[in-house]
């Protein structure tokens, strides 16, 4: 009888299908799932909306976790960026329509991606935010992602890299999916605990949230 040779490493149980595993891979990579111990913005760099709430998220809440994830470029882009003039000018926050809109975030939420394992997720978010709504830059160009990362302290080589990385799409779209389950159609959306906050009043629910738990900081900006 031929013996069987076995490795040390795991190995799926023998009744796992690969539709499983891919299906446990997701979950892993599902950045939406509920965690106690961090409060998380879910942004997408296309997304007016999402800008505005990254400009006094952490102001208002102190640190928190970055999360990028790619909207859908819906045909409803231009509503919310109307919206998001009308919210800048109550905020007093600068906002002007990129000369390309709706743009199409991908390759920049992958270079965010790879920024939030860097630990500069948010610096790099802001800068590309602030490239596409102060500046009416395309965040899709390398000048523009090399520029976030020089601002970040990354390697701008290595940030372009990651944006033409189809690997990273696997926890943009599993977390963009997770979000979907929970009842979160579109960023910005603020995670705190088992709580979700989403829309342009997300900052300011989330802010009550907190004070009522003793988390939350004093907003140097308006909240809403």
């Amino acid at each position: 009888m031929r013996s069987q040779k076995r490795g040390f490493g795991p190995r799926p149980a023998d009744n796992v299908g690969v539709g499983e595993i891919i299906f446990l891979s997701e979950r892993m990579a599902d950045r939406s799932r509920p965690s106690p111990d961090t409060a998380r913005f879910f942004f997408a760099l296309d997304c007016p909306l999402s800008y505005l709430t990254a400009e006094r998220v952490e102001r208002a809440l102190g640190e928190v976790e970055w999360v990028p994830v790619c909207a859908e470029r819906e045909a409803h882009a231009r509503n919310r960026m109307r919206l998001a003039e009308r919210e800048a000018q109550i905020l007093q926050l600068p906002l002007v329509e990129p000369h390309r809109f709706p743009m199409d975030s991908r390759r920049a939420a992958r270079a965010a991606a790879f920024a939030a394992d860097a630990g500069v997720g948010s610096t790099f978010a802001l800068a590309v935010a602030r490239l596409a709504f102060c500046g009416g830059f395309d965040i899709s160009s390398d000048s523009v992602i090399e520029e976030a990362a020089a601002v970040a302290g990354l390697n701008p080589a290595e940030a372009v890299s990651a944006a033409r990385d189809a690997r990273l799409d696997l926890r943009l779209d599993a977390t963009s999916r997770g979000l979907r389950a929970r009842g979160i159609i579109s960023p910005p959306a603020i995670n705190i605990a088992e709580s979700w906050f989403d829309g342009t009043d997300c900052v300011m629910a989330a802010v009550s949230f907190s004070a009522a738990r003793g988390r939350a900081q004093t907003p140097r900006l308006p909240a809403s």
